[in-house]
């Protein structure tokens, strides 16, 4: 079964297999014995959540670092898992607490709120409830932190009230199941949808890794406690967390050693990091946007560089200068929406043709914003062709309404393509693309963003040598290569 190139098999059986087992092991009757090891349970949940907590907050320092909002919501999504099922394992009956009910509640309450908070990771980066929430993303890790400190200490000293959240009676438990089902469910086609056309490595862990937990609230509502298949529901939902995290070593830790990766990651130097922080993802989107059209080989990595060295001049801090690497890299992305016949024509563009063409900003916003990245990086992709006057693509923004990081990458952009070849001209030289870059300020670029460019074109020639040295370079290797 395939839908737009992707089977939806797969995600299926994540969900049917587990709860086929399940029925499967339930309906053996007698078979389906009972394995009654509270001290087993006790230790073994709480050892193994209190350690799956401890990787998703190194999840969620990830997602900080990498500026990636889905990521974020992620971490937290995995530490509500492992956070409130550390409390179903040391609520288990005879040790710190008594009452029957108290695992259940806590196995309910961990699959909702992980579904909650993995449907919000698969919003678009857009959304206003997602941006208004990464205003705060330094903090919503440590704050989701301390309220599941919160609801443990509640729980222990003043247990009476888990009597307020009665997850484990009709009909609220049946709401609950209703409501994280949902949740997953569109969670897993949301993934699916926005991954149908790419191979990204987290995106495809988190349709299984949801799929799991759907298949755990169903044996959550069904299973009968201490029962082999209810045992079942535990190991799901480990394997679970073990899912997205194979996905995340494999989309940014997949660059020689896991500790050379680390070390990347958490460098100050966003060149550094520009040279060395490409995910396998975004370097696939980089060569298809350049493979559709081979003049422009080296065009969105110049452009990010080129970018960052005006923020720099610029005084930009640290935080914008990654966010230019980040978002100049793949600034051209939405070209992969574009006709080849319309992309590479060598005569002049009908209107029609134009229209296409001033939509591939918009293009590469959809793309990406669908892959989490933050309001400053989709700015330079969504408004990197507009122009100081208002006449530029695709919403006409001008002056200041323009983002800023939006009119530094205008000027990288402009004079890159300048003096590169294309299909309907020859390169020009610095000086040229240095003077139709002066001629344009106040119409199509900011005064401030070429008053900038002016200086660096006067402190640090060398840097324009060193870039038109490795485009040659580059070109070289191209040639070879076909």
């Amino acid at each position: 079964m395939q839908l737009k190139g992707k089977s939806v098999i797969g995600p299926i059986l994540s969900i049917l297999l587990p709860i086929g087992a399940f029925e499967w092991v339930r309906s053996l009757g007698a078979k389906d014995v009972s394995i009654v090891v509270p001290e087993g349970h006790f230790h073994i949940v709480t050892i193994v959540a209190a350690l799956a907590m401890l990787v998703a907050i190194g999840v969620g320092i990830t997602g900080h670092r990498l500026r990636n909002i889905k990521v974020g919501f992620m971490s937290i999504a995995y530490l509500s898992l492992s956070g409130v099922f550390f409390l179903h394992g040391l609520t288990t009956p005879g040790f710190l607490m008594h009452e029957e009910y108290m695992p259940k509640i806590f196995a309910q309450l961990s699959v909702l709120l992980t579904s909650f908070w993995l449907a919000l990771s698969a919003a678009g980066s857009d959304h206003w409830s997602v941006r208004h929430m990464s205003k705060w993303r330094a903090w919503l890790l440590p704050a989701w932190l301390v309220l599941l400190g919160g609801l443990c200490m509640i729980t222990l000293e003043f247990p009476d009230a888990m009597d307020h959240m009665p997850l484990n009676i009709n009909p609220y438990k049946w709401i609950a199941a209703a409501v994280t089902s949902a949740a997953c469910l569109w969670t897993m086609y949301r993934y699916w949808h926005a991954n149908r056309h790419a191979n990204i490595p987290l995106q495809q862990a988190i349709v299984y890794s949801t799929g799991l937990i759907v298949a755990s609230q169903y044996i959550i509502l069904m299973g009968a406690a201490w029962k082999l298949s209810w045992w079942l529901y535990h190991f799901l939902l480990l394997g679970s967390l073990l899912t997205m995290l194979f996905g995340l070593v494999r989309q940014y830790f997949s660059k020689g050693a896991f500790s050379t990766s680390l070390r990347i990651l958490f460098q100050s130097d966003p060149r550094a990091w520009l040279e060395a922080w490409i995910t396998p993802s975004v370097q696939a989107l980089i060569m298809a946007t350049e493979a559709r059209d081979s003049y422009t080989a080296g065009h969105n990595k110049r452009v990010a560089l080129y970018a960052l060295r005006l923020g720099e001049v610029m005084g930009l801090s640290k935080h914008q200068l990654q966010a230019i690497a980040h978002g100049g890299v793949v600034h051209d992305v939405g070209k992969l929406r574009v006709p080849d016949a319309i992309l590479n024509k060598k005569g002049k563009l009908t209107p029609e043709e134009r229209l296409v063409i001033e939509r591939h900003p918009v293009s590469g916003y959809e793309i990406c914003r669908q892959l989490g990245f933050l309001k400053d990086e989709l700015s330079i992709i969504r408004s990197h062709h507009e122009k100081w006057d208002g006449t530029g693509y695709p919403d006409r923004l001008a002056g200041e309404g323009i983002p800023l990081l939006a009119r530094i990458s205008a000027v990288a952009d402009v004079y890159d393509a300048l003096t590169s070849s294309r299909s309907y001209r020859l390169a020009m030289s610095h000086e040229e693309a240095m003077g139709v870059i002066l001629s344009g300020s106040g119409t199509h670029f900011d005064p401030a963003c070429v008053k900038a460019w002016e200086k660096l074109a006067s402190i640090d020639a060398e840097f324009f040598d060193e870039i038109a040295a490795s485009d040659r370079t580059l070109r070289l290797a191209h040639k070879a290569a076909q």
